[in-house]
């Protein structure tokens, strides 16, 4: 029997219930998938929890991999049996679900699919950083925070691959060990960054800073750069950066700083295929591996949500149906 897990008004974890679905008939360029997994994000906790305002009764859930069980009109790229992922789903906290096909990005053999299902999101952010937003390049000097984190993890691996020495933080001695087991170079304390840029760089700075923590690094990161580095502030996990005098910018050494997001790196079918090709590729080579922290029957999705709030969860949590 087809079925969700939605949220019937806004609550803490046991307000996610479980309801019967009424199986959909894919529409013009639509594709209907059998979910095998879906990955939970922390944009869902604050859906349910009504920080986000969504309407209520609300199916959460955006990041998924499954089997096509049937194609609208129009479709031709994705057949019936076909294994695909996406982020940028609707409801896919469900046994099957409604994709647009364009939105949809092909799984290749070799990568299952509650691997896949735990890699869009973090895995595209990190490529669009690396590879679109500033391209990294052999040599560069790069500075990350949580290294140990589901981007930042992803992040250091791809940094490596392109010859890049990365420096980022973590807060625990296990993350420390998770970092480094990602590649990363040097893994320090938060109060460390300053003295370690410093030392690795010869006092020069370093190329580019990857941002996703916000507020309370902001200062830190532009710190860090050479003159004509780059900022990319990617998050706001400490809260959002207070508005600051652009001319700031000139002073440090022309430096450039953008807020980017991963929606406007998806912005089309090639684009979208692009990136699937190359992090689920270097995935099924076992170039890039990625780190589930739970599974969990989609039905205990509230007690996913529960342990993804208290932190001490690390590598994605996955729902499957």
């Amino acid at each position: 029997m087809p079925y969700a897990v939605h949220v019937p008004q806004a609550g803490g974890p046991e307000a996610l219930e479980r309801t019967q679905l009424t199986l959909p008939e894919p529409g013009p360029g639509e594709l209907l998938v059998e979910v095998a997994a879906v990955g939970v994000n922390f944009i869902e906790t604050y859906q349910r929890s009504g920080i986000y305002p969504v309407e209520y009764p609300f199916v959460p859930g955006s990041e998924f991999a499954g089997t096509v069980a049937a194609v609208g009109d129009g479709v031709e790229e994705f057949a019936v049996g076909d294994r695909v992922a996406t982020a940028e789903a609707e409801g896919a906290y469900a046994s099957h679900v409604l994709l647009e096909a364009e939105r949809a990005v092909r799984v290749p053999d070799g990568v299952d699919l509650q691997t896949a299902a735990a890699v869009p999101l973090q895995g595209f952010t990190a490529h669009y950083l690396v590879h679109s937003t500033y391209e990294v390049r052999e040599g560069d000097v790069v500075l990350t925070y949580a290294g140990a984190g589901g981007v930042g993890g992803l992040l250091t691996q791809m940094l490596k691959r392109v010859g890049a020495t990365v420096i980022t933080t973590t807060s625990t001695a296990e993350k420390a060990r998770l970092a480094a087991e990602a590649g990363a170079d040097h893994v320090v304390g938060y109060s460390e960054v300053e003295a370690t840029v410093d030392e690795v760089t010869r006092g020069r700075g370093v190329d580019v800073v990857y941002d996703g923590v916000g507020k309370a690094t902001f200062e830190t990161s532009l710190a860090a750069l050479r003159k004509r580095g780059t900022l990319v502030l990617f998050g706001g996990a400490s809260g959002q950066v207070p508005p600051f005098d652009l001319q700031r910018l000139n002073a440090a050494g022309s430096l450039f700083v953008t807020r980017p997001k991963l929606a406007d790196h998806l912005l089309d079918a090639d684009e979208r295929a692009w990136r699937g090709r190359d992090v689920f590729g270097q995935v099924a080579a076992g170039e890039l591996t990625v780190r589930i922290g739970g599974v969990y029957p989609l039905e205990e999705a509230g007690r996913a949500h529960a342990d993804l709030e208290s932190r001490n969860t690390t590598g994605k949590l996955v729902l499957v149906p």
